[in-house]
């Protein structure tokens, strides 16, 4: 007679069909040898119910992996730059990565349930530490791609070592085909990804921010993970493995719980490490993180104004940024001026001391400048409390969505391109020949636009491709620049050193264009006064900016984008 009496309250899994008795004299223990193990598991829960836990652990950790994937994407690309090349250098990884972990979990097989637990608890702990040891690595030893692949290489073993165990857990649950096991596996596992892709930028990251994000999904990860086998597979492990799994998931979450605690702390002094120690405004947008430093009082010559990391106003030299930018294209008719980006309020303040300016149009994509541009007592006044002018209006929306629309039919005297760098990649499509060809449509005949075109001395190539991008958008091209205003002091906007250097830029390289003609570089004598612009020094600046052509480069297009 065969033995089927079970642990009280466990219920017996059904036998495979077919498979030999065993009798009661002769205890059944799973295999250890280098195969997995093949015996039913007792479950304190049906089969069917058991197999549901597991998928539903499969979704959850699906979910969690994403995000940490995501979260190495986005703050590589916030602290590195260039998020084409972070995105493919962290999946890149991770997908190598996740191939040996596959390879690896072989080794556990003979263990599955202590394996996966042990996975799911050190995937908890590196993913939610990870976005703090990355921004730790930035603030104090200035650099942060080390360790953003060390990390792609880490979670990667633990994601793809996650499958192959949970593959044995379930056919344990109840022996099924190998290709309907790894159906439902995998289409746990895809819906549970699509989750973690949305709730990411939909949720954790407006809510949470980066840090505390991560922190969070780790602390779900080491639950549920840690939660399925103590409870589902108790019966599978040995006393010792049960405690043991039991501190390893406590010292997790107690890790992870006084990290989060301290996450605003820690960010603090990051922020003076990076920043320094006048940090006043530190606010994560929708758009991007506003950084303002400098003090609250006295001369708005001391603000530095961050957007992602990167310097993009500093009150000492700005207006030598704003009066070369807007006051060439100002010559001639400028009743309407469209100003492309320049939610800082700074070019808008330039075109509006012309008392015949009819009307302004700012077109920013993040409330949140225009907000802190408005409301900070120190940037207003450097940008002269333009946003009280009633010739001012500003609307946001993406730039180049912008000008597709029809309130772009309302043709503009001037247009002023006070936008990112171009070597920022989500920037590349305002500075293509597509965005040009619907900016010249917007200019009324006669008109001018001027373009911030990047540093001329350090990034030649980028700077004449945007002359070239122009010229192929049928504009015609006066290319210029402008000197920062210390021969040490880096010259912004996106004031980032020069790749293979540590120096940064020295200065800023514009582009006047038209339809019809060849713009002339030039100041009205009706200008008002200027402190670092005249017609002599734009003629200068010119004479110096043909010398450093590059000919032959090909346009830059949405297809096809030619900026690094």
């Amino acid at each position: 007679m065969i033995d089927r009496s079970v642990p009280r309250r466990v219920l017996p899994a059904p036998e495979p069909r077919g498979a030999a008795t065993v009798p009661a004299a002769l205890p059944v223990r799973p295999r250890t040898g280098r195969g997995a193990a093949t015996v039913p598991a007792a479950l304190p829960v049906r089969p069917r119910t058991g197999r549901l836990l597991v998928l539903a652990t499969v979704f959850v950790c699906a979910a969690c992996g994403l995000v940490y994937e995501l979260e190495l994407l986005a703050l590589g690309t916030y602290l590195i730059g260039d998020s084409i090349t972070q995105a493919s250098v962290v999946l890149s990884v991770m997908v190598f990565a996740m191939g040996v972990g596959s390879l690896l979990a072989k080794r556990l097989r003979h263990r599955p349930a202590l394996g996966f637990a042990a996975i799911e608890a050190g995937l908890a702990l590196l993913g939610g530490l990870s976005a703090m040891a990355l921004y730790a690595s930035f603030a104090w030893l200035g650099e942060s791609r080390p360790a953003l692949v060390a990390f792609s290489f880490a979670i990667g073993i633990l994601i793809g070592a996650e499958i192959p165990l949970l593959m044995v857990l379930i056919q344990r649950i109840r022996r099924q085909d190998a290709g309907g096991a790894v159906a439902d596996l995998f289409a746990a596992d895809y819906v549970g990804a699509l989750v973690g892709g949305l709730a990411f930028p939909f949720l954790l990251l407006p809510m949470l921010g980066q840090l505390t994000g991560a922190m969070l999904t780790g602390t779900v990860n080491a639950v549920v993970g840690g939660g399925l086998v103590l409870w589902l597979f108790r019966n599978d492990l040995s006393r010792r493995s049960r405690w043991l799994l039991i501190a390893a998931n406590l010292t997790v979450l107690v890790v992870l719980a006084s990290a989060t605690v301290l996450a605003d702390d820690f960010e603090r002094l990051a922020r003076r490490a990076v920043y320094g120690s006048e940090v006043r405004v530190a606010v994560q947008t929708g758009v991007q993180e506003l950084v303002l430093t400098g003090p609250a009082t006295g001369s708005p010559r001391s603000l530095d104004l961050y957007l992602d990391g990167r310097l993009r106003v500093s009150g000492y030299d700005e207006y030598r940024y704003h009066e070369a930018l807007v006051h060439p294209a100002m010559t001639g008719s400028h009743a309407r001026v469209l100003v492309l980006g320049g939610g800082d309020g700074l070019a808008a303040r330039e075109v509006l001391r012309y008392q015949d300016v009819a009307s302004v149009t700012v077109v920013e994509l993040d409330p949140g400048v225009v907000r802190l541009a408005r409301t900070d007592p120190m940037l207003s006044a450097l940008n002269a409390g333009v946003f009280a002018d009633p010739r001012l209006a500003v609307v946001h929306q993406d730039a180049f969505r912008w000008l597709r629309g029809p309130a772009a039919n309302d043709r503009f005297d001037v247009i002023v391109s006070d936008l990112p760098d171009p070597g920022i990649t989500p920037s590349t499509k305002l500075y293509s020949q597509e965005f040009y060809g619907l900016a010249a449509r917007a200019l009324a005949p006669g008109g001018r636009m001027a373009v911030h075109a990047g540093p001329l001395a350090t990034r030649p190539r980028t700077y004449w491709t945007v002359d070239s991008t122009l010229r192929a958008a049928g504009l015609r091209t006066s290319p210029y620049s402008a000197g920062g205003r210390l021969s040490g002091f880096a010259a912004g906007p996106d004031r980032t050193p020069l790749r293979g250097t540590g120096a940064p830029s020295q200065d800023w390289g514009f582009v006047l264009a038209a339809r019809d003609q060849e713009p002339a570089l030039r100041v009205d004598r009706e200008t008002p006064a200027l402190r670092s612009l005249s017609t002599g020094s734009l003629q200068d600046a010119a004479r110096d900016a043909e010398r450093t052509r590059v000919s032959g480069l090909p346009p830059s297009t949405l297809p096809h984008p030619r900026y690094s």
